[in-house]
């Protein structure tokens, strides 16, 4: 798949999640396999470029090409602004958010609230498009609510604005992440459209991913929070769509050196408390199906030093490794 000059391949990408899509996590799923990674949600808004959290949510120093980065807003000059901004720091892809369904966003109308504005959605691209000169994208859900699916309608005004590729959620945004994404509208919002189509939602398999390809004929597909504990999804999806075989399953071994390279990767970019806490959250995620799950986790949480977490997680994989429970005493 193409966007622009950038051949995405393998066609399987990771979808921007704010808090989750950070650089750490930008740059081990790329090298697991993602043939494109969206940074967090960007606000547009000039006043908080320099605030500690943008500036790291602008880092792409070494992150391999092609480097996308998603804005949010709802004016668009300002958009316009933010996309020459990041573009400037980096950027080589610019994704415009119309897909998030969080309350904060849409009451502020951005993210999924634009898809009640065509007019403004035209606007809102048409900006952002003039502005830069390299590929613009647009994420968006297949509408308000399941008496308002007009992603037909805005994926048509998207691709008359310029834009390079559309990737669209199969849910409303009253759905939020509820329920099972449908692929009908994809399918035609893909026969309406002539650019690349990237179907989100509900992606969590091999299997699936052929499936929502087929069944949608779109170009690529997206992955979120399968993603979530679980970065080997890529190249599992980029071995499936390549050969039509599954890949075994990583060991424990595997899964445990994975992880303890993205703790020293978040404690690096974050440094102490910041990184320790934050990758509190991936720990949980990676466990989630393992034994002792809720053990671990109390246990982990009270770390507050880089090396005593790492320490715990190191234990604790080996301990399932070898075949025994993990020795986790504190948390009784």
């Amino acid at each position: 798949m193409q966007i622009g000059s950038h051949a995405i391949t393998p066609r399987v990408i990771l979808a921007p999640m704010a808090g989750v899509t950070d650089k750490p996590f930008r740059l081990l799923c790329k090298q697991l396999g993602a043939g494109l990674a969206m940074s967090e949600m960007t606000t547009s808004d000039p006043r908080f470029w320099n605030t500690e959290k943008s500036l790291r949510r602008m880092d792409h120093v070494g992150e391999p090409d092609p480097v996308g980065v998603q804005i949010a807003g709802t004016v668009p000059e300002v958009m316009a602004d933010a996309a020459r901004y990041n573009v400037d720091h980096g950027a080589q892809i610019i994704d415009i958010n119309m897909g998030c369904p969080a309350k904060k966003v849409c009451n502020a109308w951005a993210g999924s609230a634009l898809m009640r504005d065509e007019t403004l959605v035209a606007r809102i691209c048409e900006a952002v498009v003039r502005s830069v000169d390299v590929p613009v994208t647009l994420k968006i859900r297949t509408g308000w609510d399941a008496t308002h699916r007009n992603a037909p309608a805005v994926a048509r005004i998207a691709q008359d604005s310029g834009i390079a590729a559309l990737a669209v959620h199969g849910r409303t945004r009253d759905q939020q992440y509820k329920g099972v994404a449908e692929y009908d509208t994809i399918a035609q919002v893909k026969s309406l459209l002539s650019i690349p189509v990237i179907a989100n939602g509900d992606i969590d398999s091999p299997q699936r991913a052929a499936f929502v390809l087929r069944h949608t004929g779109a170009d690529a597909v997206m992955v979120g929070r399968a993603a979530q504990g679980r970065p080997w999804i890529f190249r599992e999806i980029a071995h499936h769509l390549a050969t039509g075989e599954l890949l075994p399953p990583p060991s424990l071994a595997d899964i445990r050196d994975i992880l303890l390279g993205h703790l020293h990767a978040l404690h690096d970019f974050y440094g102490e408390p910041s990184g320790v806490r934050i990758a509190r959250k991936h720990l949980g995620w990676y466990a989630k199906d393992r034994p002792e799950n809720h053990a671990f986790r109390a246990v982990v949480n009270r770390a507050e030093t880089a090396d005593m977490q790492l320490a715990l997680t190191r234990d604790y994989f080996d301990a399932l490794a070898a075949g025994v429970a993990p020795a986790l005493p504190q948390a009784a």
